[in-house]
C-alpha cells in the first residue's frame, strides 16, 4: 500500500479482487466508545467490510478448494483481511472473533440500516443478499466518509410481508425467527429438497434487492452452515 493522504483507497483496491467492500464507517472520535485496541487505546473510526451480493463467492471458492479447513469462510476473511490491516495501520475484528464486537449496531450506525424478520439486516439496495466479513479499527480519526443509505426501511413500507407467508414451518413471524423451528425443518426430508438445496424460502421471497441473490453454491454452503 501507497500510505498515502486516505487509506481507504489503497484498502478498497487491496479487497476488491476479492470481492470484499467498504461497508460503511463510524466515527468515535467525539461520542468515544470505540472497540478497545491492544495498545489499550480505544479507536476513533471503525471501517466495515462485507460482501455484496455473491461478490466474495468466486475467490473464496479458488481459495477453499487448496484450504479444506472447519469454517472456510471465516479463515478466508482472516487469510484476506488481516494483512490488508497490518499495512494500513489498522486492527482487524471479525464476527467469528472474540472479544465480540457488536458488528450488527455498527452497521445500523454507518449504513443506516434496520433487521428484518429473519434477523439480517436488511439494505435499501441489496436486500438480504450482503454480509459483512470483518472491520477495521484506526487509533486516528478518518475523513467522514459519503452516507451509502438514505433510504426508508424496506420492510416499513413492505405492504405484503411475503417473508412471513413462505416459511414451510413459520419459523420467520414478526416478531422473532425461531431458528430451532428452522433447524428441525432443515433436517426433514422436505427440508433437505427445498431449504437446504435451493436457499431459504422466507428469505428468497423478500422482492428488495432479488438481482444480488446469492448464486445456488453459496445458497447450499450458507444453509449447511445453519443446519449445524
Amino acid at each position: 500500500m501507497t500510505g498515502g493522504p486516505d487509506p481507504l483507497i489503497d484498502i478498497r483496491a487491496a479487497l476488491a479482487p476479492h470481492g470484499i467492500f467498504l461497508r460503511g464507517q463510524v466515527d468515535f472520535s467525539e461520542t468515544g466508545g470505540g472497540p478497545l485496541l491492544p495498545d489499550g487505546e480505544r479507536a476513533k473510526t471503525v471501517v466495515l467490510l462485507g460482501n455484496i451480493g455473491g461478490s466474495l463467492w468466486p475467490a473464496f471458492e479458488r481459495w477453499h478448494v487448496s484450504h479444506p479447513v472447519t469454517d472456510p469462510l471465516d479463515n478466508w476473511s482472516k487469510a484476506i483481511i488481516r494483512p490488508v490491516a497490518e499495512a494500513a495501520g489498522a486492527v482487524a475484528f471479525f464476527p467469528s472473533d472474540p472479544p465480540w464486537q457488536p458488528f450488527q449496531q455498527w452497521a445500523m450506525r454507518a449504513e443506516g440500516l434496520k433487521a428484518s424478520p429473519l434477523g439480517i439486516l436488511i439494505h435499501p439496495q441489496y436486500g438480504l443478499w450482503h454480509g459483512y466479513r470483518g472491520a477495521l479499527a484506526f487509533r486516528q480519526a478518518l475523513a467522514p466518509a459519503s452516507v451509502f443509505c438514505a433510504a426508508p426501511h424496506p420492510c416499513d413500507v413492505c405492504e405484503t410481508k411475503p417473508c412471513l407467508k413462505n416459511c414451510p414451518v413459520s419459523a420467520v413471524t414478526a416478531q422473532a425467527f425461531d431458528v430451532g423451528a428452522c433447524r428441525s425443518h432443515l433436517a426433514t426430508a422436505a427440508g433437505q429438497v427445498g431449504c437446504m438445496q435451493a436457499g431459504c424460502l422466507a428469505r428468497d421471497a423478500c422482492p428488495v434487492g432479488a438481482e444480488y441473490r446469492y448464486p445456488a453454491a453459496q445458497l447450499r454452503f450458507h444453509m449447511a452452515a445453519l443446519s449445524l
